[in-house]
């Protein structure tokens, strides 16, 4: 008769993306305060992200929509277009200081999960959101 090992599920995959270092250092905390969440990267532009997304291959992505070159709309455009021709399925969380209502939509449209406004940004949104995104919910 075999053993049944457990194993810990493998921690989601993040990479964080924006200009500002104050808030990728709040993302980074709030993804480190979450359990099950590994940060695995830090991004300043879109350019940047698209790059270090097919690098890391990370399973979400937290985009601030206001970056500088390519914004982060068409930022996920690339980012989400880049993982279907690979294998690994990429979730991308857009985050800014607009109000939610404005800018969900938006967020649909480019192909992102969800939109979080910065300030309402948790660990629980974040599962909350993953869970969403996942169908774990």
């Amino acid at each position: 008769m075999g053993r049944w090992v457990w194993r810990e599920p493998m921690p989601v995959r993040v990479l964080i993306v924006d200009d500002q270092e104050p808030f990728r250092m709040a993302a980074r905390m709030v993804v480190e305060a979450t359990e099950g969440f590994d940060v695995v990267g830090e991004a300043e532009s879109g350019e940047d992200s698209v790059t270090m997304a097919a690098e890391l291959a990370p399973d979400l992505v937290l985009m601030d929509v206001n970056l500088p070159g390519i914004n982060g709309l068409d930022a996920t455009r690339q980012i989400l277009s880049g993982a279907s021709a690979g294998s690994n399925a990429v979730v991308v969380l857009l985050l800014s200081t607009y109000e939610e209502d404005e800018y969900a939509p938006r967020a649909a449209e480019c192909g992102a999960a969800a939109y979080i406004p910065k300030a309402a940004f948790g660990p629980d949104r974040l599962e909350a959101a993953w869970a969403a995104a996942t169908g774990a919910a």
